[in-house]
């Protein structure tokens, strides 16, 4: 396993970590949730991503059961949760979600119990939240910092002029600002790593702990034929992400992308996440598995790491065409 300094921390985080959108809590069992959080352990996976709204709590607690059998060494893994959403859903009460002092505090302390922990690793704004000053979510959390509760503190898919603005008024009121950022990023979107976060990476620093790798499957092949009964976009509920995800042109794309694959020996999954790591400013590639076979699959991009040379990247550039265009200064 490679790691990677998350940033300009100190912080050493695996290149690939295991997360539990959508799979660990809402569609595996606690055997499976186990084998899968022991196998990414073993291989040298030291991060773990979770959030409060992830199977409305439900990925915590399954989460936090495997930690507290496994005793493994506290000092030895990272941890994170997300908060914004809540866990209510729907029915959530006006401070029941948001980034409130209120409800960053409290869910901080939820997350906590739920994973049987003393302290989060990495603890995410999960959105932005435009109805809470700036201030307030900064020195909440810097407090929860302080408190020895978190001790880094970051985003999730906001946009480089709102993280700009929490390291302005950190900067202000001599606070910590954030350390991490977590967006998607794949072989279809692209923007936000390539383009919008440039600066930040240059100038205060930014860790990325990059979501939807695969988005959602749909860079496996798995879907070039349509959509596998048992597959997650068969799922109800889902439908928003199978309408955002799954298009003919992608498909297409994906066809010719296991073309590429297929010549220099290798699928086309393990391809699109060596494709991510290519990227120095990727801090790790959170993976979703829930299936044990299908994290054994995807940790082994590592290893064809190298076939990704320079001829290969410019084939793949021809066929994605989605390269972004930089602003001319």
């Amino acid at each position: 396993m490679e790691y990677r300094r998350l940033g300009k921390s100190g912080l050493q985080v695996s290149a690939l970590s295991l997360g539990s959108w959508l799979t660990i809590g809402k569609v595996t069992d606690d055997k499976t949730n186990e084998a899968l959080m022991s196998h990414a352990y073993d291989a040298g996976i030291n991060f773990f991503d979770s959030a409060e709204i992830y199977a409305n709590g439900q990925a915590e607690l399954a989460m936090g059961k495997v930690l507290k059998k496994k005793k493994w060494d506290r000092t030895s893994y990272l941890v994170s949760s997300k908060v914004f959403f809540g866990v209510h859903g729907e029915k959530s009460k006006p401070n029941q979600r948001g980034l409130s002092r209120k409800h960053i505090m409290e869910a901080c302390d939820a997350a906590l119990i739920r994973m049987n922990l003393d302290y989060l690793d990495l603890y995410f704004c999960h959105r932005p939240d435009k109805n809470v000053p700036m201030e307030e979510i900064v020195w909440a959390m810097n407090h929860l910092i302080q408190q020895g509760k978190i001790l880094y503190w970051g985003t999730s898919e906001w946009s480089a002029q709102e993280i700009m603005h929490a390291h302005a008024v950190a900067k202000d009121y001599r606070l910590i600002g954030p350390t991490m950022e977590q967006p998607q990023y794949n072989m279809f979107e692209r923007d936000k790593l390539e383009c919008e976060f440039l600066q930040i990476f240059k100038t205060v620093g930014l860790g990325t702990t990059i979501w939807s790798p695969l988005l959602a499957g749909v860079l496996t092949g798995k879907y070039n034929k349509g959509i596998p009964k048992n597959s997650r976009m068969a799922i109800q509920g889902l439908e928003w992400l199978r309408d955002r995800s799954v298009t003919q042109t992608r498909i297409d794309k994906v066809k010719q992308l296991t073309t590429i694959a297929e010549k220099i020996g290798i699928t086309t999954t393990q391809m699109a996440l060596a494709w991510c790591l290519k990227n120095e400013n990727v801090s790790t590639v959170i993976l979703g598995a829930t299936k044990l076979q299908q994290l054994k699959e995807n940790l082994t991009c590592m290893d064809v790491l190298p076939l990704l040379n320079a001829e290969v990247m410019q084939q793949i550039e021809k066929v994605l065409n989605n390269k972004p265009v930089l602003p001319q200064f």
